[in-house]
Protein backbone atom coordinates (compact mmCIF):
# COMPACT_ATOMS: atom_id res chain seq x y z
CA UNK A 1 0.00 0.00 0.00
CA UNK A 2 1.51 3.70 -1.09
CA UNK A 3 1.82 6.14 1.78
CA UNK A 4 -0.69 8.42 1.76
CA UNK A 5 0.70 12.45 1.37
CA UNK A 6 -0.20 14.50 4.34
CA UNK A 7 0.10 18.23 4.55
CA UNK A 8 1.40 19.58 7.63
CA UNK A 9 -1.25 20.10 10.40
CA UNK A 10 -3.82 18.33 8.50
CA UNK A 11 -4.47 15.26 10.73
CA UNK A 12 -3.92 13.02 7.62
CA UNK A 13 -1.68 9.86 8.80
CA UNK A 14 1.02 8.86 6.09
CA UNK A 15 2.09 4.84 6.24
CA UNK A 16 5.84 4.19 6.36
CA UNK A 17 5.62 0.46 6.68
CA UNK A 18 2.72 -1.92 7.19
CA UNK A 19 3.07 -5.65 8.15
CA UNK A 20 -0.09 -7.97 8.44
CA UNK A 21 -0.07 -11.58 10.62
CA UNK A 22 -2.35 -13.98 10.47
CA UNK A 23 -3.23 -15.79 13.73
CA UNK A 24 -6.27 -18.69 13.72
CA UNK A 25 -9.13 -16.72 12.95
CA UNK A 26 -7.98 -13.06 13.41
CA UNK A 27 -6.17 -10.94 11.29
CA UNK A 28 -3.63 -8.12 12.99
CA UNK A 29 -2.02 -5.32 10.64
CA UNK A 30 0.77 -3.42 12.22
CA UNK A 31 1.02 0.15 10.38
CA UNK A 32 3.98 2.15 11.10
CA UNK A 33 2.49 5.85 10.59
CA UNK A 34 3.22 9.11 10.86
CA UNK A 35 1.20 12.52 11.13
CA UNK A 36 1.75 16.36 12.78
CA UNK A 37 1.77 15.17 16.10
CA UNK A 38 4.50 12.13 14.71
CA UNK A 39 5.28 8.85 14.39
CA UNK A 40 3.35 5.91 16.03
CA UNK A 41 2.32 2.08 15.52
CA UNK A 42 -1.59 1.24 14.91
CA UNK A 43 -1.90 -2.40 15.70
CA UNK A 44 -5.45 -3.77 14.18
CA UNK A 45 -7.20 -6.97 15.26
CA UNK A 46 -9.54 -7.71 12.81
CA UNK A 47 -11.99 -10.96 12.86
CA UNK A 48 -15.64 -11.52 11.96
CA UNK A 49 -15.70 -7.92 10.61
CA UNK A 50 -15.08 -6.45 13.82
CA UNK A 51 -12.37 -4.29 14.21
CA UNK A 52 -10.26 -2.91 17.46
CA UNK A 53 -7.28 -1.28 17.29
CA UNK A 54 -4.66 0.17 20.05
CA UNK A 55 -1.76 3.37 18.83
CA UNK A 56 1.48 3.28 20.38
CA UNK A 57 3.37 6.68 20.63
CA UNK A 58 7.04 5.54 18.84
CA UNK A 59 8.43 7.10 21.97
CA UNK A 60 6.57 3.91 23.40
CA UNK A 61 7.45 1.74 20.88
CA UNK A 62 10.51 -0.22 22.74
CA UNK A 63 8.82 -0.12 26.10
CA UNK A 64 5.76 -2.08 24.45
CA UNK A 65 8.38 -4.78 23.09
CA UNK A 66 10.09 -5.14 25.97
CA UNK A 67 6.58 -5.85 28.13
CA UNK A 68 5.51 -8.15 24.96
CA UNK A 69 9.26 -10.03 25.38
CA UNK A 70 8.84 -10.44 28.86
CA UNK A 71 5.22 -12.06 28.39
CA UNK A 72 6.69 -13.99 26.05
CA UNK A 73 9.41 -16.06 28.04
CA UNK A 74 7.21 -16.04 30.85
CA UNK A 75 4.76 -18.12 28.79
CA UNK A 76 7.55 -20.46 28.36
CA UNK A 77 7.83 -21.05 31.42
CA UNK A 78 4.40 -22.39 31.38
CA UNK A 79 2.47 -25.82 31.03
CA UNK A 80 0.82 -26.99 28.07
CA UNK A 81 -2.78 -26.30 27.90
CA UNK A 82 -3.55 -28.72 25.66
Amino acid sequence: MAPTAAEPGSGVDTLLYKRRIDIERKHVTIDFKENSRGRFLRITEEVNGHRNAIVVPLGGVEDFRDALNEIINFSKTLSPTH
